[in-house]
């Protein structure tokens, strides 16, 4: 039977229902699924050696003939041993697998095969574990650079490269070519063609290069294309009005001064909203930046002009906390403030459903509660989402659906992004920046110690708490148990002696720490544990609690992220803080410093490795979170930056929008020149474009409807 690319992978040969559900849960259903996974990083596996020169340490392919028939040992139930002698021209060396009991079958006394692996031990002693071996003169995964894939259970790298190479032999060319003949040319890219069989199987670097370039080039201009469409969309549509008011009223009701940063983002604001087009505004700014006053800024605006404000919240504990701090605000200016969670329940709730139908209430603040069915305004006019990564685009549609027109949206984000990026992260948003802190904020002193000093550490932790303050302790995993996928970073050309697993093993984790600090350290002392995996309830009271002061010290995982405000917080501990990205220790240390009190953070690392200890620097340097953030980019990539697909915008495969930033420039060039000519990407010739451009925006198709 021919292949094609949508032939399902249960017709490739080995391939049955189970090893289907397995790749399944890869999302490769298709040939063409199997062609568009990329591999994350790649092996070199073309350095030859003999048995006597191999390097120590370093995997080689070795050509050696099997020199006695391997012999299999069951040591005990569950591992099983074969071990053969081989031999090249140099010496000899014994091989030795485990748990892979069909190499007894599989190498025949006698023949030639490729091995690729470590060669270890004195010459006369050289042994080889578990190598890659294939016949000479058949040898499809040795001699060449290799794909390295993510992979789940029941799916091997060895399993998917096979799947993948028969799939790029038989279908390469089908591919379509979604990219003008004109354009390619202009930016010297390769064909479909070309980047897809040199994505997974390159012939050398150069090739490597050139199917990169032209597979990230594709992906940033489709991008630039689709955001293009949304805005211009965006652009045409009419939004509430909002009358203008003198700024000097709203500051009047504030107990203290506004920052320069606040007062540009408010100008933005307003300026939004009084002119008759939908505000799509992305305000981004440090933790403690002031961002909340702009959102109350907005919310009196639309109940000056007679409409409501909702504001999201990620949790309910954040949602009271900004019931206690706007409600008191604005009520001199005669705005009404609720508060709708999952916790308001009975008459409660019909009561607060019946005053936002009303038009009673001028702003409620709540979580995914301003979702449900029973929700109905009066006259919404603006949507506040605090904490972008925590919604996405679909909840802020749903939300602003709920208001039968189209209101205003200003969305608030405490991740620090360089603006270039964020208008790309964030398309369909406008960016205002707050780069300025409040005056009289203390800035936190940052240290970096070894984990031997634990001692001292804990006479510190003792000495924060004497003095009547409170202590966070943050670790990278819930339980012993918790461990990360080991997978090294993606689209690395890498030797696999070049990445190593950090092992869980040295590991903090939250629920036994907090057992250890409350029997054997701190027993005098109130600890608390909260972390992801707690009931939302249980969560918001062990957060309460600690927010109250009925606990010294709260040892968690990164779910006090995004947290409730406790000024009386003056230490930030972070265990194993290698384990963590610049950008998410930055917003771990925004949770203390919130008080008038001396805050401190002190990253723990037993890491030797330079890169860490020179991460950990930057930001024990620096309370930038742009710089940070820039850093953090550099150093991670946006796919680990960003997390999973948290902003309802398209995940990119291929592309670095933090290291193809020239890339990027030439991909909005060339958009903007090709939209320019046609708008709406409704030229024959640019048909298989927009299929490209819809499929990159799978997940939302709605949005070009």
């Amino acid at each position: 039977m021919e292949l094609t690319l949508e032939c399902g992978v249960e017709q490739l040969p080995g391939v049955g229902a189970a090893r289907a559900a397995h790749l399944e849960r890869l999302g490769l259903r298709t040939v063409g699924d199997l062609l568009r996974c990329f591999p994350r990083a790649y092996e070199d596996r073309r350095r030859m050696a003999n048995l006597s020169n191999a390097p120590p340490d370093l995997p080689v392919c070795i050509c050696a003939m099997t020199a006695e028939a391997p012999r299999l040992t069951l040591i005990r139930k569950g591992l099983e041993l074969v071990k053969l002698r081989v031999v090249d021209d140099s010496g000899a060396a014994w091989i030795t697998f485990f748990n892979q009991s069909y190499t007894k079958n599989a190498l025949r006394v006698g023949e030639q095969y490729v091995f690729y692996g470590k060669v270890e031990g004195p010459p006369g002693r050289r042994t080889m574990t578990n190598p890659v071996f294939e016949p000479v003169g058949r040898a499809r995964f040795t001699g060449r650079i290799m794909p390295v894939y993510a992979l789940t259970k029941g799916v091997s790298n060895h399993l998917l490269a096979g799947l993948t190479a028969r799939c790029v032999e038989a279908c390469a060319g089908q591919l379509p070519e979604c990219l003008p003949d004109g354009l390619r040319q202009a930016y010297h890219l390769a064909s479909a063609e070309y980047a897809c069989r040199n994505i997974h199987f390159p012939a050398d670097e150069e090739a490597l290069a050139l199917a990169r370039r032209r597979l990230s080039f594709e992906e940033l201009f489709c991008l630039s294309c689709g955001l293009t469409l949304l805005r211009r969309r965006r652009e045409h549509q009419p939004g509430p009005v909002f009358a203008p008011a003198p700024p000097e009223e709203f500051e009047a009701l504030l107990p203290f001064p506004l920052t320069g940063a606040q007062r540009r983002v408010m100008e933005d604001v307003a300026a939004d909203t009084a002119s008759g087009g939908l505000m799509n505004r992305l305000i981004q700014g440090d933790v403690g930046s002031g961002k909340t006053m702009a959102a109350a800024h907005g919310a009196w605006l639309a109940a000056r002009s007679g409409f409501q404000t909702a504001l999201m919240a990620p949790t309910e504990l954040l949602a009271e906390q900004h019931v206690r701090s706007l409600a008191p605000l604005l009520a001199p200016a005669g705005v009404r403030v609720g508060l709708l969670t999952g916790s308001v329940k009975g008459k409660a709730r019909k009561a607060l459903y019946a005053a936002l139908e009303a038009g009673e209430l001028d702003l409620v603040v709540g979580t995914h509660a301003l979702l449900s069915e029973g929700v109905a305004f009066h006259r919404l006019g603006l949507v506040v989402a605090d904490e972008q990564h925590r919604f996405g685009v679909a909840q802020r549609a749903a939300l602003a659906a709920k208001a039968g027109t189209s209101p205003h949206v200003l969305v608030m984000s405490a991740t620090p992004i360089p603006r270039t990026l964020a208008l790309i992260i964030y398309g369909d948003l406008e960016v205002s920046v707050m780069d300025q802190l409040p005056p009289g904020r203390v800035p936190v002193e940052t240290f970096i110690i070894g984990a031997d000093k634990r001692a001292r550490l804990y006479g510190f932790i003792r000495k924060v708490v004497e003095q009547g303050r409170q202590v966070y302790l943050v670790c990278p995993a819930v339980d012993e148990a918790q461990e990360d996928d080991g997978l090294p970073p993606p689209g690395a050309l890498l030797d696999p002696s070049g990445w190593q697993v950090p092992p869980a093993a040295g590991r903090k984790a939250a629920a036994p720490y907090a057992a250890q600090l409350q029997r054997e350290i701190f027993p005098d002392l109130r600890v608390g544990l909260v972390h992801g995996r707690m009931k939302g309830a249980d969560k918001d009271a062990v957060m309460s609690a600690f927010a109250a002061g009925e606990l010294d010290l709260l040892v968690s995982t990164t779910v006090i992220e995004v947290g409730v405000d406790v000024p009386n917080a003056a230490l930030m501990v972070v265990e194993n803080a290698e384990c963590f990205g610049l950008s998410q220790l930055h917003q771990l240390r925004g949770r203390v410093g919130r008080g008038r009190h001396q805050s401190y953070c002190v990253l723990v690392t037993g890491s030797r490795n330079p890169e860490s200890r020179a991460r950990l620097k930057t930001l024990a340097g620096t309370t930038d979170g742009f710089q940070i953030a820039q850093e953090d980019l550099k150093l991670r990539g946006p796919g680990d930056f960003f997390g999973s697909r948290q902003h309802g915008l398209p995940q990119l495969a291929m592309a670095d929008l933090a290291g193809d930033s020239r890339l990027l420039a030439q991909a909005q060039q060339a958009a903007k020149e090709l939209l320019e000519a046609d708008p709406d990407l409704s030229w024959p010739k640019h048909r298989l474009l927009l299929e490209r451009v819809r499929a990159l925006f799978a997940e939302n198709p709605e949005i070009f409807n």
